[in-house]
C-alpha cells in the first residue's frame, strides 16, 4: 500500500547509516555537541520528531561532517541502547508515521517540544527559501516536510492550535500572524471556532493586528456566523481601545478602522453606522480600495446598506456624481434617491448594478430597482437608441421588447448583450434572430461575436455552417459557449464535423462535456487515443469503459490511467495496480476491489485508508450497495463506531456523509460535533434516517428552533429542511430573509412541501401587498402574486392556489412565466390555470411562437391533444424544448411527434440524428413500424440518448433489434456496449444477460 511521501520519516536512518561507514572513536561523548548529545537522548526515548528539530537547529549555525555521524552512533551505544540500524528505522517510521496519522498525539508532542525546538519548527512553517537541509551526502527536504504537514488532514488543524496556543511567547506577534495565516489557507475555514477569539491576544503590536484581521477577511466565506461574530468582537475590541473615542456620542468607527474591518463591517450595528462622522466617511470613500471593499459586502442587509448610503450623503460626496456612484460597490444595489434623476445617471446605476448578483439575497429588490432605472433610462429614447447602455438590466426586457428591437440595433449592442448573464431561453431566441438577420449568414466570424446568445441558434443552423467555420467555432474561446446549447444543438454540431467522414479531426477538437455526446460508434472507429487526448474531455460511462480498455493495452503504467479520470472503470484500474504496481495502490482503490482484499488492510493502516477513501467520491467509486456496504463496514471497524474529535473528522472527510444514523446520532462525540456539522451541511444525499439523526442531535445541542439566534439559524441553514412546518414558524416570523436566502441557496433540489409553506408564508408576510385589478370573476379584493414575491418564492412558488394564480396581472405573468414554469412542485390543478393564462394574455396556441413554447416549461403539459396540433412544431429546438418534460401522457406524446412531421415536412426515414435527439421522450410514443423506419446510420450515433429512454417494452425490443444491427450478437456485447445501450439493452430477460455477458454478472460486484 502506498504511503505519504516520508522524506522526514527516513532522514535519522539515512544519516547513521552514513555514519556507520566511518572509522570509530573509542569515546563517543567527547567533544560531542550539548544539542546532538540531547538529540541522541531524544532518540534513544523515541521522542523523534524532538529529535528532527534539534538537528535541524544544529545544522542552521554548524557545519555537518561524517564524524559527527560517528559520534552520535558511538553515544548510543555508550548508552547501551541495542539499535541495529534496521530496528532504528523501524521504530522512527513507526513513530513519525504514527505522529502524521494521529494529529492529536503531534499536537501533544509539539505541546511539549521546549522553547528553541518549537521555535525551530515555527520557523520550518515560516520560511520558504531554505528548502533543503544538506548533510553531506543526504538530503533532508524540508519544504516537502512543509507541504505535507500543511495538506495533512488533521495535521494542519494541530498545527493551527498549537501555533495559537504557543507561538505569541516565542516569535514575535508578525512572524506568527504569518504562519497562522498560511495553515489557515489549507483549511476550510471549520478551525475558526466561536471559542478561537478568546484565545487570541488582546494586545498585538499594530502591523500584526491588521495582518491577523486581513487573514480572517479572507476566510470570512468559510467562516461560520457565530465565529465572525465572535472575530469581529475581538477586532472592535482592540480597535475600540485604540480609539480616541472619549465618549458614547463620538463613534470609534475611523475611515480607517472601516479598512481594517473589511468584509466585516458589515456586522456594525445600524446606530454605530449612524454616528460615524461625515468627515470618516468620506475619508473612507474617498480611498481607492473602498470601492473594493464595498464590491464584496455580499451580506449586506438594506437597512444597514441604507445607513451607509445615509452617512455617505453627508459627507461632500454628490450621490449623483458618477464618480461617487462608482465609488459605492454593492451599495449601489439600495440605491434609493430616484427622484428628478436623469437618463445619464440612471444608465451609470444600472452598469455599476452588475454587481449585485453577488448579493446573499434580497434580489427581488435589486430587481425592483433595475426596473425603475431601466424605466429612467429610457425615458426619452427608445430601446433601439439605448440597448447598448443598458448593461444587464436588459434581462428584464419582456419578449414584446426585444420583439420591438431592429436587427440593426441588437448588431450594434452585441459586445454588451453577448456578456450579459441571467437571460432566459426564449429571449435568447428572440435576440439570436435578430442578430442573425442582421448578419444573413452563419459564419465563424458572426457566431464568434454571439457569446451567451449563441443557445439561441437553431440545431438546423448549425447543421448548415460550413464544416470549416464549425471547427474553428471549437478552437476559439466562443467553445466555451458549447456546453449551454441543448442536446438537440450539440448533436447539430457533432454531426456536421464527422459527416464529411473525417471523424478523427472531428472528435479530437471536442473539449469538455460536449465530448459526452461522441458516440460510441464513433469511438470504436478511432484508433489514435492517448491519456494526453483525453485530459480536456469529460466522458459518459460506455465512453469511460471502452477507452479504458483500449488504453489499458498501451499504457502499462496505472497512474497514466488514474490521471485520465476514467471514473467509471476504477475496478479495473484497481486491478491492474493490483498486478502491476501493488506497492504504489492508492488506499481507496482497495474499495473498488472485491470486499474480502479489505481484510487486507490492517489496523495499522486504518488512518490512510480512512484519508485515501475520504477525499473520493464513494458514490461513484463504488456502484454496487452491497459493496459499498462492505466498505463502509471497514470504515466503521477503522473508527470503532465513533468520531472522537474533530481531528477524526478531518481525516474522514467525505466518509461523513456516509455514515449511519446511529454513529451519527450517537457516534459523534461533543466536542467533534461542531467540526462534523460543518461538513454534514455538504453532504448531498444524506438518507432519510441520517438526516433524523442529525435533526435529533440539533434539538439536543441547540433545542427548538423558536430559541435560535440570528447566528444559529444561519449556521444551521442547510438543515432546516429537516424541521417540522410549525418548528419552522417561528424562523418564518423572526428571521424571514434567513430563511429565504437558506431557500435560495438549495435551489434545484426537490424541498419537503412544509420547508417550502415556511418560506412561502414568510415572503408572503414581508412582501408588500397589492389588490389584484384582473377583472376575472373572484378576483375582487384578492393579493394576487407580485413579480418580487414570485422571484423571491422559486420552488415556493408551488404553495400558491389556483385561485390566486387565477387573478395574476398581465404584467406579472409575462415577465415571469419562465420562473413559473421552471416549478417542478405545480400540480394539474395550477398547471391548468397558469395555462389559462396563458392563452388570455398570448392568444390561442396556433398563434404562439417558438419563444412563447420554450418559456412554458412544465405549463405546456396542461395542453391537451387538441391544442398541442395547434402549436407551430416545425422548429426541432421547439419540439426539443417540449421533450424535456417527463410527464406527457402517451396522447400528448404522439400529438407532438406527429405535429412536427407535418410542420416540418418529415417522414420517420428523413429523420437525422439531431431531430431523433430533439425528440427524446417523445420518441417512446412511435409504433414498431416506425421505429423500424429510423435509418441505422443516425440511430447508431445518438443510441445513448435513445438509451435514457423509459419507453414501453416492446418499444425498446423494436430499438434493440437495430442496436443488433449495430453491435453485432447479443451474446457478445461488451460492458461499454451495455452501458451505451441503457435501457435498450434491458429489453433481455436475467437469463438473456448471462447468455449475453456471463463474465460481467460474475463479477459485478467488483464492475458495477
Amino acid at each position: 500500500m502506498s504511503r505519504e511521501p516520508r522524506t522526514y520519516i527516513l532522514f535519522l536512518f539515512l544519516f547513521l547509516s552514513h555514519g556507520m561507514a566511518s572509522h570509530r572513536v573509542p569515546d563517543s561523548r567527547q567533544d560531542l555537541y550539548p544539542l546532538l548529545q540531547k538529540m541522541a537522548e531524544e532518540i534513544i526515548d523515541g521522542s523523534y520528531l524532538n529529535a528532527l528539530l534539534d538537528l535541524i537547529q544544529f545544522q542552521s549555525s554548524h557545519g555537518w561532517t561524517a564524524d559527527l555521524s560517528h559520534r552520535v552512533l558511538e553515544y548510543l551505544n555508550s548508552r547501551n541502547v541495542a539499535f541495529t540500524i534496521p530496528s532504528l528505522q523501524a521504530a522512527m517510521e513507526n513513530h513519525l508515521e504514527q505522529r502524521l496519522y494521529q494529529p492529536q498525539k503531534l499536537l501533544e508532542d509539539l505541546k511539549e517540544t521546549d522553547a528553541q525546538q518549537f521555535r525551530t519548527a515555527m520557523k520550518c512553517l515560516l520560511e520558504d527559501k531554505k528548502d533543503r537541509l544538506e548533510l553531506e551526502d543526504v538530503v533532508i527536504d524540508l519544504g516537502e516536510i512543509r507541504k505535507q504537514a500543511l495538506q495533512s488532514p488533521g495535521v494542519n488543524r494541530s498545527l493551527f492550535l498549537v501555533t495559537l496556543e504557543r507561538c505569541f511567547q516565542v516569535l514575535n506577534s508578525l512572524e506568527c500572524v504569518e504562519i497562522l495565516g498560511r495553515v489557515l489557507k489549507g483549511s476550510s475555514g471549520s478551525f475558526l471556532q466561536p471559542d478561537i477569539p478568546g484565545k487570541l491576544p488582546r494586545h498585538l503590536q499594530e502591523d500584526a493586528f491588521k495582518n491577523l484581521s486581513a487573514v480572517f477577511r479572507d476566510l470570512y466565506d468559510q467562516t461560520s456566523a457565530h465565529s465572525q461574530r465572535a472575530l469581529y468582537t475581538w477586532m472592535t475590541g482592540i480597535l475600540q481601545t485604540s480609539s480616541n473615542a472619549t465618549d458614547d456620542s463620538v463613534s470609534w468607527v475611523s475611515a480607517e478602522n472601516l479598512w481594517i474591518l473589511g468584509r466585516y463591517m458589515v456586522h456594525l450595528s445600524f446606530e454605530e453606522i449612524t454616528k460615524i462622522s461625515p468627515v470618516e466617511i468620506g475619508l473612507f470613500i474617498s480611498y481607492d480600495n473602498a470601492t473594493k471593499q464595498l464590491d464584496t459586502v455580499y451580506d449586506i442587509t438594506p437597512d444597514l446598506a441604507q445607513a451607509f448610503l445615509e452617512r455617505i450623503s453627508s459627507s461632500s460626496f454628490d450621490m449623483r456624481n458618477t464618480s461617487t456612484i462608482h465609488r459605492l460597490g454593492l451599495l449601489v444595489c439600495f440605491y434609493h434617491d430616484l427622484d428628478l434623476l436623469d437618463a445619464a445617471v440612471a444608465q451609470v446605476l444600472l452598469h455599476q448594478m452588475i454587481k449585485c448578483s453577488h448579493l446573499r439575497g434580497f434580489q427581488a429588490g435589486v430587481q425592483k430597482l433595475k426596473a425603475n432605472l431601466l424605466d429612467i433610462a429610457t425615458e426619452n429614447q427608445t430601446l433601439n437608441e439605448t440597448l447598448g447602455s443598458l448593461s444587464d438590466a436588459v434581462v428584464g426586457l419582456t419578449h414584446s421588447q426585444l420583439e420591438s428591437l431592429s436587427p440593426e440595433a441588437v448588431h450594434g449592442a452585441i459586445s454588451t448583450l453577448n456578456q450579459v448573464s441571467g437571460w432566459a431561453k426564449s429571449q435568447v431566441i428572440i435576440l439570436s434572430a435578430k442578430y442573425l438577420a442582421h448578419e444573413k449568414v452563419l459564419s465563424f466570424y458572426n457566431v464568434s461575436q454571439m457569446g451567451v446568445l449563441l443557445a439561441g441558434v437553431g440545431t438546423q443552423a448549425f447543421y448548415s455552417m460550413d464544416r470549416r467555420d464549425l471547427l474553428q467555432v471549437l478552437r476559439s474561446t466562443i467553445s466555451l459557449h458549447v456546453s449551454d446549447l441543448s442536446p438537440a444543438q450539440q448533436q447539430g454540431v457533432l454531426s456536421k464535423m464527422i459527416e464529411a467522414g473525417d471523424t478523427v479531426s472531428g472528435i479530437v477538437e471536442i473539449q469538455g462535456a460536449f465530448f459526452k455526446e461522441v458516440s460510441l460508434f464513433n469511438l470504436r472507429r478511432e484508433p489514435g487515443f492517448n491519456t494526453t487526448v483525453l485530459k480536456e474531455k469529460e466522458l459518459r460511462r460506455s465512453q469511460a469503459l471502452f477507452l479504458f480498455e483500449l488504453l489499458s493495452k498501451t499504457t502499462r503504467r496505472p497512474e497514466e490511467l488514474l490521471r485520465t479520470a476514467l471514473i467509471f472503470q476504477v475496478n479495473c484500474l484497481a486491478w491492474k495496480y493490483w498486478e502491476v504496481s501493488r506497492s504504489s495502490l492508492p488506499p481507496f482503490l482497495l474499495a473498488a476491489l472485491p470486499a474480502h482484499y479489505l481484510a487486507s488492510v490492517p489496523a495499522s493502516q486504518c488512518v490512510p485508508f480512512l484519508i485515501s477513501l475520504g477525499k473520493s467520491r464513494l458514490d461513484s467509486l463504488v456502484l454496487d450497495t452491497h459493496k459499498k456496504n462492505s466498505v463502509l463496514r471497514k470504515v466503521q471497524q477503522c473508527l470503532n463506531n465513533s468520531i472522537a474529535d474533530e481531528f477524526m473528522v478531518d481525516i474522514v472527510g467525505d466518509l461523513l456523509c456516509h455514515l449511519p444514523a446511529a454513529t451519527i446520532h450517537h457516534g459523534v462525540s461533543p466536542r467533534a460535533w461542531a467540526t462534523a456539522l460543518h461538513r454534514l451541511q455538504d453532504c448531498p444525499h444524506l438518507s432519510p434516517e441520517q438526516k433524523a439523526a442529525v435533526r435529533l442531535r440539533l434539538l439536543e445541542q441547540q433545542g427548538l428552533p423558536g430559541n435560535w439566534t440570528a447566528e444559529t439559524t444561519k449556521d444551521l441553514g442547510p438543515f432546516l429542511v429537516l424541521f417540522s412546518g410549525d418548528e419552522l414558524s417561528s424562523i418564518a416570523t423572526k428571521f424571514p430573509d434567513i430563511l429565504q436566502q437558506a431557500a435560495s441557496k438549495m435551489a434545484g433540489t426537490l424541498l419537503p412541501k412544509e420547508f417550502l409553506w415556511a418560506v412561502f408564508e414568510s415572503v408572503r408576510n414581508s412582501s408588500e401587498k397589492s389588490l389584484s385589478s384582473d377583472p376575472s370573476p373572484g378576483c375582487h379584493g384578492v393579493v394576487a402574486p407580485s413579480s418580487g414575491d414570485i422571484f423571491t418564492l422559486a420552488e415556493a412558488n408551488a404553495c400558491w392556489a389556483p385561485e390566486d394564480l387565477l387573478c395574476m396581472e398581465e404584467h406579472t405573468f409575462i415577465r415571469n412565466v419562465e420562473l413559473l414554469g421552471a416549478v417542478r412542485g405545480f400540480d394539474q390543478p395550477q398547471l391548468m390555470t397558469l395555462k389559462e393564462k396563458a392563452v388570455q394574455f398570448w392568444d390561442m396556441p396556433s398563434y404562439w411562437k417558438e419563444y412563447h413554447i420554450v418559456s412554458l416549461g412544465r405549463i405546456a403539459l396542461a395542453l391537451n391533444e387538441s391544442e398541442l396540433e395547434q402549436l407551430d412544431l416545425s422548429s426541432i429546438d421547439t419540439v426539443a424544448s417540449l421533450s424535456q418534460q417527463t410527464e406527457w401522457t402517451p396522447g400528448q406524446a404522439k400529438s407532438i411527434l406527429q405535429g412536427f412531421l407535418e410542420d416540418a415536412g418529415y417522414r420517420i426515414q428523413d429523420l437525422k440524428s439531431f431531430h431523433l435527439v430533439g425528440l427524446g421522450t417523445t420518441l417512446c410514443a412511435m409504433n414498431i413500424t416506425e421505429v423500424s423506419l429510423i435509418k441505422i446510420s443516425e440511430f447508431r450515433v445518438v443510441v445513448a440518448r435513445i438509451g435514457t429512454l423509459l419507453c414501453s417494452t416492446h418499444v425498446l425490443a423494436e430499438f434493440k433489434r437495430k442496436a443488433e444491427v449495430v453491435f453485432g450478437d447479443p451474446a457478445k456485447w461488451s460492458g461499454p456496449v451495455l452501458q451505451e445501450l441503457g435501457t435498450i439493452a434491458g429489453a433481455p430477460s436475467a437469463w438473456g444477460l448471462w447468455l449475453c455477458c456471463p463474465l460481467l454478472v460474475l463479477m459485478a460486484e467488483t464492475v458495477w
